[in-house]
């Protein structure tokens, strides 16, 4: 009942920019919390940026001074800002968002919902 829709993926040099953005939609009556993850060939998905509805924000070490995330509720879309990329920072990128979904019976249900992924590849 939501799907999460990303884009702005691609291949980049080392000390390159990226903008990855994502957006909300089907029967959805709240978001809650949005954010991205990341996940490099052999190593677990981890967290890279999370933003609050009400603008609070939390990043990964690695990333931090480097990456901005923003959202706008309105648009029920959320943009992560890559710059002085590293080959380290080459993943999957994985939108997520705990939000509130609407069933066809009326029923809300609360879940935690992913994006398809995009790839970044950051080349030295």
């Amino acid at each position: 009942q939501v799907q999460l829709v990303e884009s702005g993926g691609g291949s980049v040099q080392s000390g390159g920019s990226l903008r990855l953005s994502c957006t909300a939609s089907g029967r959805i009556s709240r978001i809650d919390a949005m954010g991205w993850y990341r996940q490099a060939p052999f190593k677990q998905r981890e967290l890279v940026a999370i933003v609050t509805s009400g603008g609070m924000t939390n990043y990964a070490a690695s990333v931090k001074g480097r990456f901005t995330i923003s959202r706008d509720n309105s648009e029920k879309t959320v943009h992560l800002q890559m710059n002085s990329l590293k080959p380290e920072d080459t993943a999957a990128y994985y939108c997520h968002a705990d939000a509130l979904g609407l069933l066809p019976t009326g029923e809300f249900v609360a879940g935690k919902y992913w994006g398809q992924g995009t790839q970044v590849t950051v080349s030295s």
